[in-house]
Parts: structure tokens; sequence; C-alpha cells
């Protein structure tokens, strides 16, 4: 608009002024003439989405947390020594899985329905599974595959065949290598171990870093961002996992569960690799924190990480517990099944892993909420209708109205089964949002919880059949996004105490 035409404008405003507002026609006639005419919102278009609630996160994070159930795989002297920790001076020679075979691994990573599958390629005692260039105290000095065998390379070959991602452990604490202690001198060495993993066996999904060492061991300072940003060179698409992140987080315990509240959040400022006195912290998350670094439980299929010949695997039960307290409250869980001296995985500990896989995909392959219809306190817009909760889809949500109370409701057929565990989902990829929820099945309480995230599961005292199943949300930070309501029956659970408390979230 030209100077003239703002003249023009200006006069205009004041002489209708002074007409006392009588005449709106010669300002909209302006207002033409001077191209300020704003384009009408088009008939039927559709309501966008609501604003992220920061952080959010990344693709990669997205993909990972979807995965649910990843395998770790712990081979090395420990196997051969009957321990858990080495000391650094064991003898290559005692490396000989004679039978060792990664295609059978990956038999036990699909018995568990696991899509990732990650390797300790180095442990605490030093021992490298691949013949690195940069110490003698690896396979290359064993009698295994008379000296010239690479256990990550088979793995990595074996995952890839089976169409299973692979990933790597290298661990910081070295017990054998003596420049372990000698900061700069240390740190070269790893950052160069790092890189023949990394640039050796094709692609890799998740790297995993920790800062665990003994209290007495030698003091070190490890040079983590120089290691991450190699990684973030050279395996641009890998998941990093440390304590903290900066991608996924340590649990704060190797038990395999995760707090009944869990954040994805959290402010990596206030980690310390390593450090003791956080574990509260990275169980829980952090509501207001700045960082999206979600928790990975790690836990072990027997009592301990590495095999020994009169421990045995978790019963079912515990194993489903384990699903129920990792998976059911918004984390990914980390399995470990170790192989035996002779490089195989257990039959037993693979049966095991199938039996508790049937057992989940038996639990939740059946959605007893198929055929219910769907309300709410509010919906956005057709888009983001209540429905959507129903849809079996993880790109659609329910979305609300900004409101004092948040609300879906599931009205079931006649006819609808008894169901004892429910499922909550939300739309992470716009934030975690839901700080507390209610779940009432006929107007009756059955079932409170703090967060949600990408899944909350919630074991029920006893099944219960019910019409309706109303699940009420308390979000300050944003409208809640849910994007799945699930009712589902596990024939494994017996009658429980209620495990519950409620908030007071409902009228």
């Amino acid at each position: 608009m030209t100077t003239a035409d703002e003249r023009s404008l200006v006069v205009e405003d004041r002489r209708i002024g002074d007409m006392g507002g009588a005449s709106l026609l010669h300002l909209a006639s302006a207002v033409v003439a001077a191209g300020l005419v704003f384009p009408a919102v088009a008939v039927g278009a559709p309501e966008p989405p609501p604003l992220p609630v920061l952080p959010i996160p990344t693709a990669a994070q997205l993909r990972w947390q979807r995965r649910e159930v990843i395998m770790f795989f712990h081979l090395g002297m420990n196997t051969f020594t009957d321990s858990e920790l080495g000391t650094g001076a064991e003898d290559p020679a005692l490396f000989a899985p004679a039978a060792l075979n990664a295609s059978q691994w990956m038999d036990a990573a699909a018995a568990a329905g696991a899509s990732l599958a990650i390797l300790v390629a180095k442990h605490h005692d030093g021992f490298c599974l691949w013949p690195s260039a940069y110490t003698a105290h690896s396979v290359h000095a064993s009698p295994w595959r008379g000296g010239a065998g690479d256990v990550v390379r088979e793995f990595a070959a074996a995952a890839r065949a089976r169409g299973v991602d692979a990933g790597l452990y290298l661990s910081p604490w070295d017990l054998h290598d003596q420049r372990y202690g000698r900061e700069v001198a240390y740190n070269e060495y790893y950052l160069a171990q790092l890189h023949e993993i990394l640039t050796g066996y094709g692609s890799l999904s998740e790297i995993w870093f920790d800062g665990h060492k003994d209290k007495n061991a030698t003091n070190m300072t490890y040079h983590f961002q120089e290691w991450f940003q190699t990684v973030r060179q050279l395996q641009s698409s890998s998941i990093i996992f440390s304590d903290a992140g900066p991608d996924v987080r340590w649990v704060g315990n190797e038990d395999g569960f995760v707090g009944t509240t869990c954040w994805s959040t959290v402010n990596r400022s206030m980690i310390t690799i390593g450090a003791t006195g956080i574990e509260n912290y990275l169980n829980n998350g952090d509501p207001w924190g700045a960082d999206w670094v979600p928790p990975e439980c790690d836990v072990t299929i027997r009592p301990g990480w590495f095999w020994h010949k009169n421990e045995t695997a978790k019963t079912l039960s515990q194993l489903l517990n384990i699903y129920y307290t990792s998976v059911g409250r918004n984390c990914v869980l980390l399995l470990n099944a170790p192989p035996n001296t002779t490089g195989l995985v257990e039959d037993a500990d693979i049966a095991r892993l199938r039996e508790f896989r049937a057992a989940v995909t038996r639990i939740f392959g059946t959605d007893l909420a198929e055929g219910s219809t769907a309300r709410a306190s509010s919906e956005r817009g057709g888009g983001f209708a209540a429905g959507n909760v129903l849809d079996g889809r993880d790109d659609t949500y329910w979305a609300p109205m900004a409101e004092d109370g948040y609300w879906v409701e599931l009205r079931r057929p006649a006819g609808a089964r008894a169901f004892n565990v429910v499922r909550i989902q939300e739309h992470v990829a716009l934030g975690q949002r839901v700080e507390r929820h209610e779940v009432y099945v006929d107007g009756v309480a059955v079932a409170s919880g703090t967060t949600v995230g990408h899944k909350r599961l919630h074991r029920l005292a006893r099944p219960v059949v019910g019409r309706t199943v109303k699940i009420w949300f308390a979000a300050r930070r944003g409208p809640p996004l849910v994007s799945a309501v699930g009712l589902h029956l596990d024939p494994h659970e017996t009658t429980r105490a209620p495990q519950y408390k409620l908030n007071g979230i409902a009228p």
C-alpha cells in the first residue's frame, strides 16, 4: 500500500468518526480500495492440530519407543570364569565358544518379539569381541575360530539376515588397558575403538554407554561429549543411551521397572553420568524437563547378566510383571539373554522368551473395546474426535478443547466380554501432557495413576464386564491428546488387591 493510500485511509477514518460512525460502508469501501481485504477461512476446512508442548521426541526416538521390547546379549570372559565382574587379567585362551551361532541368538530375539538386539562388544574386563587393532586383548588372541573370528561381525550379519536391527555396548570402564586413568591417552584409545565398531559393521540402531565402575576403581574422566558427537557423525540415525541420554536414559535400576510416575522429560544438565543419588530422578523423570530423554528398563532373564550353570530363567509371571512395570509405564524393556559357554542361548531360555511373547500377544492381540462407541468432554474438531481412541492408529488422537475437566468415555456393546487390563496411550509426538488420570467402569472407580506417556497399562483387581468405561484426565501442560484406549483380558492374572488411590479429579 502506498503512502498516499495510507493518508487516504486516515482521512476516511476521521470523516467517519466525525459522522458518529453513521456510515461503515465508506470504511469498507476504503479498505477494499486499499487492498486490505483478508481471505476468509475456507468453509469445511479442517481444524489444525494443537500446538505441541515442548520438548517433543525426534522421529528416531518415536521409532525406538514403539519397539517396546528389545534384546541384550552378554558374552565374554565372565561367561568362561563363572563371574559377573572380571579382573582384566583373564587369559584370552579361555574364550572358546565352540558352537557359537549368532543366528540362534536371533531366534531368541524373535521369540521375544524384539526388533532390536544389542551386543556387549566389550565389558568392564576390557576383552574385545572383535579383533581391535588397538589391543591384543581380544578374540584375535583366543583359540576361537583359530584367532580369526569376530563375534561382532557374526552378530551384525545374523541380525541383518533376520531383519533385526543391531546395537552395540562398549564399556568405558576398562580393567585391562594400562592407559585407563590417563585422561587423554585412554579417551583416545576408547574413541579409536568406538570408531572401529561404528564404521566396521554396517548400520547400528543403538549405541550403549554407561558410567558404571567400582567405587574403588582408578579415577577416570570420560569424554562423553566427544564420544556422542562421534556417534552422530558416523551413525547419525542411531539412538544414544546413557544415564543422561542424549536420546535415551537409564531407568535408575536393573530390575526392569520404572516408577508409577514416569515422565519422558528430564533436565540433562542435572544428570552426571555414573553419579550416585540420581536414581529417583532417572526413574521418575521431570514434568518440567527441557529435554526429551525417555527411559530404557534393562533387566536380565536370569539372575546374572552372564550365563551361569546353576541359574535358570525368570518365570512367566515374573516376566509379565516386568512387562507391565516397564512397557506399561512408558518405558522400553531391554531384556538380556546370555549365551552359554558353547556360544548358544539356552533352549530353556528361548522357550521362556517364546512363552512370554505368546502371553503378551494373547493378552493384547484382542481389544475388547472393539465395537464400542466413544464420546468425550469436548472435541477440538472433526479430525480429533473421541472415536480416534478406538481406530488402532498411532497418527490419530482425541484432542479436547481447553477446559477445566477432561474425560473420554467408551460405551460397550451388549454382550461385551469381561476385561481386567485397561490400556491408555498418549499422542506423545506432540509432547507428554497427562499428569493424573482415573478409570471408572459403570461409575465405579477401578484404577488411577499419574503419567501415561506412550503407554500405560492398568491391571484391575478382578475381571469386570461393564457397559461404560470413563477415563478422567488432569493435564496442566495442555489439553491431553489420547491416541488409544484399549480393554484386554489377562488370563494369567488372578484376583488382585486394588492398586489405585483416587486423585479426586472426577466430579
